[in-house]
């Protein structure tokens, strides 16, 4: 395979940004090797997701469903960051503000070392208390009889009774208010977006890259084939990210550190 090449316009603007954004999908995770959502994984094979990932499902069979997730936890904790995770965080210690914006929930950004993470759909590695909103890490939870159960306990001894769900943004559920203005945020400043391995469209995440566009970001796509984005974007790269962005990266840096001060 030959090495990609990449234009001078798209050198140019990366090597000015100042204010950079990468906004990942299920792709990049799959180059880790995380499977996809709908997915054969054995057992679960014969559910669909939306029978599993809904508080319907939760409330009326909680123990299948953290089954479910102690699963998929278990391998996604087997799993390590990619080049390309790692070519972003490089990206940091090059570009003055790097922010990313993931749909992913297996937690590999920030595991890989990136700083600034809005992650628009939860991470598996994190959960919450349905009734009181305590948060426990996976480290924390309690299992009884299969279900995790609140410990916090009220001031008169009375402990709560709430069930413990995975921080995860479940089908017919509104994306973390916090998350989700902190990457518009993020993309009406930006320079430049990189978007990787999105397939594009999953809303209102896939909306994100026409906000950054309409504020005069300098759109990118990275995927191993065309989406909705592509006819959009003002490059497109077909292919890897982890081939893409280490050698993207390394180009970047070499200009960078050889322009006037």
């Amino acid at each position: 395979m030959s090495a990609p090449e990449f234009s001078a316009k798209l050198l140019a603007k990366l090597a000015e940004a100042e204010m950079l954004v990468a906004f990942t999908g299920a792709g990049v995770s799959a180059e880790s090797g995380v499977p996809t959502f709908r997915g054969d994984e054995g057992l679960w094979a014969k559910f669909r997701p939306e029978e599993l990932a809904n508080v319907n499902a939760f409330m009326k069979n909680p123990e299948l469903v953290w089954r479910w997730y102690a699963d998929r936890r278990k391998v996604m904790a087997s799993i390590e960051p990619n080049p390309g995770h790692r070519a972003l965080v490089e990206l940091e210690r090059i570009v003055p503000h790097v922010t990313i914006v993931t749909q992913n929930i297996d937690n590999l950004h920030r595991r890989a070392g990136s700083a600034k993470v809005f992650e628009l759909h939860g991470n598996i590695e994190r959960n919450y208390c349905m009734r009181c909103g305590v948060r426990y890490d996976d480290v924390d939870v309690v299992l009884e009889q299969g279900i995790p159960r609140c410990s916090r306990v009220d001031k008169d001894g009375k402990r709560c009774p709430g069930y413990v769900r995975p921080d995860v943004v479940w089908f017919g559920e509104i994306l973390p208010e916090d998350e989700w203005y902190g990457a518009v945020r993020a993309m009406e400043s930006a320079d430049v977006v990189l978007s990787i391995g999105t397939s594009g469209i999953v809303y209102p995440a896939a909306s994100l890259p026409q906000i950054a566009r309409s504020h005069g970001a300098f759109l990118v796509e990275i995927n191993p084939e065309p989406t909705p984005l592509t006819d959009q974007v003002d490059e497109f790269l077909m292919g890897q990210s982890g081939v893409f962005l280490p050698r993207l990266v390394e180009k970047v840096k070499q200009i960078r550190a050889h322009a006037p001060r």
